[in-house]
């Protein structure tokens, strides 16, 4: 078989993918601020005086990554309606959403736990010389710097959470990986369409590194600790 330059060309300058694409993007950004929102509350946790609290938090990190996103997946579309008899039966964009997020908040917890260690012991012990508040050290002098050091690693989360939601089509989710499947089932050119396919990912892969670099350069501009101003 040759390959349809053709066909290839055709499609991937056609309209065909733009849904998919919006679709994509719409699901990996709502995701994504479910994994961080938990990830936030995962990541202080572990680095509180809370024995049982850290311990569950452990236990949900270690769970969920320990098992397939595929597994998750189906888990939260076919496994909880069959587990609640019927009672929570999530459409497929619900259940497609909750599962990333979900899985995504295990892997943001502990970037937000390292970003919280990796910053400078001077910085509490500043905090406590001021007499500020475990709450109030953690808001206004730990986190905004520990979101700054949790910045590149979020983004290669980020672009794997872009390429997660292609495990979406399980659950007939029209993703871009959803409608190349059905393409080259019914004309068989495979080799072209998932090229056209990939391309897509790449393409989102790469715009989301504009806005990383955007955050990081936004971030790099943020308030010094007040370690460093007291030594300034």
């Amino acid at each position: 078989m040759r390959f349809d330059l053709d066909y290839f060309l055709s499609l991937l300058f056609s309209t065909r993918f733009f849904e998919p694409a919006a679709i994509v993007i719409i699901v990996a950004a709502t995701a994504m601020v479910i994994g961080v929102l938990i990830g936030m509350v995962g990541g202080i946790v572990l680095n509180s005086p809370v024995p049982l609290l850290q311990r569950l938090v452990r236990l949900y990190v270690t769970t969920i990554r320990g098992v397939p996103v595929l597994v998750q997946i189906v888990f939260w579309y076919n496994g909880l309606p069959a587990l609640t008899g019927g009672a929570i039966n999530l459409s497929a964009y619900a259940a497609g959403i909750i599962a990333l997020g979900v899985n995504e908040g295990a892997y943001m917890t502990e970037i937000v736990r390292s970003g919280i260690q990796s910053v400078d012991r001077g910085q509490r012990e500043a905090s406590q010389a001021l007499s500020l508040s475990y709450r109030s050290m953690m808001m206004k002098v730990i986190l905004p710097q520990a979101f700054r050091i949790a910045i590149p690693p979020t983004g290669n989360q980020a672009v794997n959470l872009i390429k997660n939601t292609s495990l979406l089509f399980t659950i007939a989710i029209p993703e871009i990986f959803a409608t190349g499947t059905n393409l080259f089932s019914a004309n068989f050119k495979y080799f072209e369409v998932i090229a056209v396919v990939a391309i897509w990912y790449l393409l989102l892969a790469i715009a989301y590194g504009f806005v990383q670099r955007a955050l990081e350069h936004r971030f790099a501009k943020g308030r010094r600790g007040l370690y460093d101003l007291a030594a300034a």
